[in-house]
């Protein structure tokens, strides 16, 4: 063992003191300036053309780049220019000038496994968008900036939802938050803890928390929309979502920003501070950003005066003084309470003769949330002792809070080195988040006087490790790219203290058992292939290849095939791609279980969720064995630059899913007080009124259209003028017949009711549309979005088993099915955004997002006091298009020295 270890001590040092064996034969230098203007432009990429070898500009736009000999052609780029070619002969400085030019010139990095290529040549359709576009929208985390900016992609606030609230569920082309891959700088980032699995879209899903990214660590986000799983492996059906760190050098940028509603409430602040260091003169370089966010609570509950819920009407003698105090019912219904602090850094330091370079980047987030769950009015928690109120003080009921503490770390080491004149990228990334549960302001009624208020109700935390081997080289024409992924996962859940789950555990949130406590992994491998041809400079063709073989259900193998050819007069390219896909069900899918107190059968009580390995899931009750999903993708589309300053792309898709992972509806009794089914039997020995589990239940269809049309940058006036306009259709459909486990349908239950076939097909909006203009002019920048949310509906799950709606008697409810649905009308949202530029160095700006306070519909109840719980709920909040909170006006302060 010591030997070893001498080894290996020997081997790091070997790696650490090679760069100084090693030496440059020519160091060029230069400045990258804006062509018009002559300021200098920071982060463009300067790339020796054919290579990886590359550098980013500093601040002040210059540039040095080791290569092992001249001439050399560099290919230099930036976000919203066009790419300059230049041949360097001498070892001299040398000037670039970029002329601003459309999207569809701009390098991305996803999408192949070959060699980077722009947005018109690539074989699929990609979004390149910048931070500065991002901020643009007035927005303040990625996952709403994204929101504001790419059509097919929509995360939304969610409220009395437990760690739902604080996570926000996101998705590509509404196909769940469980089937867009994440990466960072091209490496996959790892799940969160959470399965979303309350009612919320995105119900039973697995995503990765967006929240933990800061958007001033971020040079730009790459937005595959399309089925990648035979490049990347398993999550990629609906496409692939790759943020870029920065690289910036020898600048220091610090921005502040607050905001508040015009409600007077849901205060926030953020600051952020990134600098970049050079490291050496080869191009090394170290970026990091520290960053802080918080926002405090919003409040838009309803105001029904009385709770016919519990049946308690405004003129009861003994509520009614209460009743008229309190019209809200003492709820608080909108965004929780949050504060985050963040750190991530990007490294990279070549060696060797410039052509190999060792690199790290990551980041660690912490934050902290309040959400708020149902007011326990007095009437329906009494509490003799009045545990939550000063001593002397009439009870006045409570609202418990659910509260979370989210960790979240990333890192990723590797080395790319040239090998034999193949490209070779070897990486190791661990990621990994955690969340910790407490309800506070809360009572376990069976325990009396004795019952804490603060209660540690759980934990879980999700990791993954993995090794991938990337490697890639071309042969004039032909492309090949082939490599390696090991993968090892884990998910854990901590039961919570004993207090929070004896005799039915504390309001709001009954503690994790013992029972639910678990510690599970799997480990998976695949290899891949990828190959390009370029048959003429017009037509490319290519294709992909990926097996996977994973520990606990067994192996998949995908492929893909495409195809791209450059129009006749080189302005715009049509494409075209088929391939098929794969997603493996999520550990916390498989191994989930918990009790909540949720909305079931008609009133308030606690839900279970039984895993996919329980004896009774799987031997009481039938349900199979979790299994990957499948996928067909079929996509083609065009490309075309109408002017130099004027591009247009559309694209059709269909994604067909087989066998989709849902989380059922809610299985409950049966009405039948003359015999008792399995599934009761199930209820009354677990105390509760309903179960739920996730299975393999439906195959979906969904098909859309993307059309993208860019005005870039012309002279109106004295200033300048740009605008985009982004469209998205898409259509989700359930195809054939609910996989309903035998026992469950012989017993005439519906496993997937019509309110949760509505949460995958209509409660995301099938139309989405932004229109995006800005005009600059001197130090001035205007910005003016309007973004339009196509109408959701909101299906009621039925009128029979399962959670039917019933009267305040108890009585079903008379109307049909139909009669609760509520079709919530398009919206368009205006977001004004104003900056100042003082100096090269000082810049501040104000916003208005929302400019003309518009709210969803309200809720119709029509005698459904399920829907609105009573009146509590003023606004949709299981079919969520863009929140409720109104106007916020945001304004802040930005530094670059």
């Amino acid at each position: 063992m010591k030997q070893n270890n001498f080894k290996h001590r020997k081997l790091l040092l070997l790696l650490l003191l090679l760069p100084l064996f090693t030496f440059a034969q020519e160091i060029i230098t230069g400045t990258v300036t804006q062509a018009g203007s002559n300021e200098p432009l920071s982060g463009a990429n300067v790339l020796v053309k054919g290579t990886t070898t590359g550098t980013i500009t500093d601040f002040d736009g210059k540039f040095s780049l080791t290569v092992e000999s001249l001439p050399v052609t560099l290919e230099v780029s930036s976000t919203g220019s066009t790419i300059s070619e230049i041949v360097v002969s001498l070892n001299q400085p040398v000037a670039v000038s970029l002329e601003e030019g459309v999207a569809l010139d701009e390098i991305v990095l996803v999408g192949n496994r070959s060699k980077p290529r722009t947005v018109m040549t690539s074989l699929v359709p990609i979004d390149n968008i910048s931070i500065k576009e991002l901020k643009n929208t007035g927005k303040i985390t990625v996952d709403k900036m994204l929101t504001y900016k790419v059509p097919s992609f929509n995360s939304t606030n969610q409220t009395i939802s437990d760690a739902t609230a604080h996570f926000d569920p996101a998705d590509l082309r509404g196909l769940g938050p469980s089937r867009t891959l994440v990466l960072i700088n091209g490496k996959r980032k790892n799940q969160s803890a959470l399965v979303y699995i309350n009612d919320t879209p995105g119900k039973g899903e697995v995503g990765v928390d967006l929240k933990s990214i800061p958007a001033a660590a971020l040079k730009r986000v790459e937005v595959l929309r399309d089925g990648a799983s035979a490049q990347y492996g398993s999550d990629a059906i609906a496409g692939v979502i790759n943020l870029v760190l920065r690289e910036d050098v020898g600048t220091t940028e610090v921005n502040i920003t607050s905001g508040v509603t015009t409600e007077g409430d849901g205060f926030n602040f953020a600051a952020d501070l990134n600098t970049g260091l050079a490291i050496g003169e080869r191009g090394g370089f170290f970026n990091i950003t520290f960053g802080y966010y918080q926002q405090d609570k919003t409040n838009r509950a309803g105001e029904p005066g009385e709770d016919v819920l519990f049946g308690v009407l405004a003129d009861n003698p003994d509520w009614g003084d209460w009743l008229s105090e309190n019209p809200d019912l003492g709820m608080t219904v909108g965004q929780p309470e949050l504060k985050k602090g963040d750190v991530f850094y990007n490294f990279g330091l070549p060696f060797g003769n410039g052509d190999a370079k060792v690199y790290s980047f990551g980041g660690f987030t912490y934050r902290e949330g309040t959400s708020f769950a149902l007011y326990r009015t007095p009437y329906w928690i009494p509490d003799p002792h009045n545990l939550l109120h000063e001593e002397g003080t009439e009870y006045q009921g409570f609202q418990p809070t659910f509260e979370t503490k989210v960790r979240d770390n990333y890192n990723t080491l590797g080395v790319k080195l040239d090998l034999a004149g193949f490209n070779v990228d070897l990486s190791g990334t661990y990621g990994r988040n955690a969340v910790d549960y407490e309800v506070n302001n809360s009572i376990n009624p069976a325990l009396g006087a004795d019952s804490p208020t603060s209660f540690d109700v759980g934990a879980y935390s999700f990791s993954s490790l993995l090794a991938n081997l990337d490697i890639n080289r071309s042969f004039g024409a032909v492309s090949l790219g082939f490599g390696a992924e090991v993968r090892g996962e884990e998910f854990v859940a901590h039961a919570g203290e004993p207090a929070s789950y004896v005799g039915g555990g504390v309001q709001s949130f009954p503690g994790l058992q013992p029972a639910n406590a678990l510690r599970e992994d799997r480990s998976s491998v695949g290899v891949y292939g990828d190959l390009e041809w370029d048959i003429t400079d017009k037509l490319l063709v290519g294709g992909a290849v990926r097996y996977e073989d994973f520990s606990d259900f067994g192996d998949n193998t995908s492929w893909k095939v495409n195809g791209r050819y450059i129009l006749g007069d080189n302005k715009g390219a049509i494409r075209a791609s088929y391939g098929t896909g794969f997603r493996a069900p999520s550990l916390h899918q498989i191994y989930l279980s918990n009790i909540q107190t949720l909305v079931s059968g008609g009133t308030i009580s606690n839900q279970g969720t039984f895993n996919n390995v329980d004896p009774i899931i799987r031997e009481g009750l039938g349900v199979p064995q979790l299994t990957a999903e499948t996928s067909k993708n079929f996509s083609v589309g065009i490309t075309y630059k109408v002017t130099p300053k004027i591009s247009v792309t559309a694209d059709f898709y269909q994604v067909e899913v087989d066998d989709r992972v849902l989380f059922s509806g809610e299985i409950g009794f049966d009405g039948d007080d003359d015999t008792i089914n399995p599934v009761e039997e199930i209820l009354i020995e677990n105390s509760i009124t309903s179960l739920k589990f996730f299975v393999n239940a439906v195959d979906t269809k969904t098909t859309g259209v993307d059309v993208v049309a860019t005005l870039n940058k012309v002279d109106l006036g004295k200033g300048k003028f740009g605008a985009t306009l982004a469209f998205n259709y898409n259509e989700t459909t359930i195809e054939g017949t609910i996989n309903t486990p035998t026992i469950l349908e012989e017993n005439g239950y519906d496993i997937f009711n019509r309110k949760e076939q509505s949460r995958i097909t209509t409660s995301r909006p099938q139309t989405k549309a932004i229109l995006g203009l800005d005009y600059s002019i001197s130090k001035w920048t205007f910005v003016l979005n309007n973004t339009y949310f196509g109408e959701v509906t909101w299906q009621h799950s039925n009128n029979g088993l399962n959670g039917a709606p019933l009267g305040p008697d108890g009585s079903l409810l008379p109307l049909e099915d139909e009669a609760y649905d509520q079709t919530f009308a398009g919206k368009v949202l205006t977001d004004l955004i104003v900056n100042y530029r003082f100096n090269k160095h000082i810049a501040i700006f104000v916003s208005a997002n929302n400019l003309f306070n518009v709210y969803p519909d309200t809720i119709e109840t029509q005698g459904d006091f399920v829907t609105d719980l009573g009146g509590r709920f003023k606004y949709p909040w299981e079919v969520n298009q863009f929140g409720f909170n109104g106007t916020i006006i945001n304004g802040g302060l930005s530094f670059s020295f």
